[in-house]
């Protein structure tokens, strides 16, 4: 097959065109930037150099590569992360979710593209209320934070727009990402004690490994499935379970915890809301549909020896599946019926 990866030198795009090209796909992939697209090359890719937003180009590139699928993984996140601001930080990628959607669309829709597989997003997105692990049935926040509701209004653009478009359209919702190059900032709040545990910290978050992520793309690529996808591990957790626990891997101090009133104050609304309100997401349709599973199916696995190519501090020799909760005994996921940690076949399923 030859794919078309658009945003081909990010956190999640460059295990995407590994593991396409190593399956013997025929990738083409863009990047913004020269001396990324000398790794896109070395990873099997032909590849462009063109902005995403620009839509004389993208359609041209498009064109030219003559692609069965397009895979849209562009974002352009960058510096440090900014709560408060969320949507001034979220600025540049929501205009790839939106116009640089419209743009790869219109591409494929002029060069008879019938597969198109999207990167969009759960986690604060969900309602904040009901269950705490949700289907991607459920609704969606309607009443998000005001400094999310640009980014919040992206996503769901960039959802409606592929799942509306003449095509083969699947919406993959990865989770909150970590692993090489995508948890850096993260893990260096943790190491300096900046991230607090705001009020009970009984928000639930699903997290996903980057290379995790790109195997589901790679699936939803192959099988080429139309829907809507939750890419998330086995074990949605609370804050104030998974902070402590990964501050444990890295050797840090344990993190602050502080009242809710307080994280208003010094976090502001959007980060106050997800620590303490947050629902996580079940992968079950993902699984089933997808004929994928993560390899690391729980952050503690993944935290202990997958946030980086080197063995982190504090993590010892375990590996994937190796098990072990914060005090060393076997983990125990925190069970949902519709988060199997097996394919079983979810309701409606055709």
């Amino acid at each position: 097959m030859r794919v078309f990866v658009a945003g081909g030198s990010g956190a999640v795009g460059r295990p995407v065109v590994r593991m396409l090209a190593a399956r013997g796909h025929e990738v083409v992939a863009t990047t913004r930037s020269a001396t990324k697209a000398k790794l896109l090359r070395a990873a099997g890719a032909t590849a462009v150099v063109v902005d995403g937003l620009d839509a004389a180009a993208i359609g041209e590139v498009v064109a030219r590569a003559e692609p069965d699928a397009i895979v849209h993984q562009m974002s352009a996140l960058g510096g440090a992360p900014d709560m408060r601001r969320f949507d001034r930080w979220f600025a540049a990628t929501n205009a790839l979710r939106t116009r640089g959607t419209e743009n790869l669309l219109a591409a494929a829709r002029a060069s008879g593209v019938g597969r198109f597989v999207a990167q969009s997003y759960t986690g604060w997105t969900n309602a904040h209320d009901g269950s705490p692990v949700k289907t991607e049935e459920d609704a969606l926040d309607p009443r998000p934070a005001r400094s999310q509701r640009e980014t919040f209004a992206a996503v769901r653009y960039l959802e409606r727009a592929v799942l509306g478009a003449p095509l083969q359209g699947t919406i993959l919702r990865y989770g909150n990402f970590y692993g090489p190059e995508a948890s850096e900032a993260l893990l260096g709040l943790v190491r300096r004690r900046r991230l607090p545990i705001i009020g009970t910290g009984a928000g639930v978050w699903s997290w996903i490994h980057v290379d995790d992520a790109a195997a589901a793309t790679v699936a939803a690529v192959e099988r080429g499935p139309r829907g809507v996808f939750n890419v998330v591990d086995d074990e949605p957790a609370p804050v104030s379970e998974w902070l402590p626990f990964l501050a444990e891997v890295l050797g840090a101090p344990a993190p602050r915890r502080i009242p809710r009133w307080l994280g208003y104050l010094a976090a502001g609304e959007a980060a106050t809301r997800w620590m303490t309100e947050g629902r996580g997401a079940s992968n079950r349709r993902a699984r089933w549909e997808l004929a994928w599973e993560p390899r690391w199916r729980s952050w503690r696995e993944g935290f202990r020896s997958g946030l980086s190519d080197r063995p982190m501090a504090g993590a010892g020799s375990q590996g994937p599946h190796a098990g072990g909760g914060f005090d060393g005994a076997p983990s125990q996921p925190a069970h949902d019926p519709r988060t199997p940690n097996g394919p079983q076949r979810p309701q409606g399923a055709e």
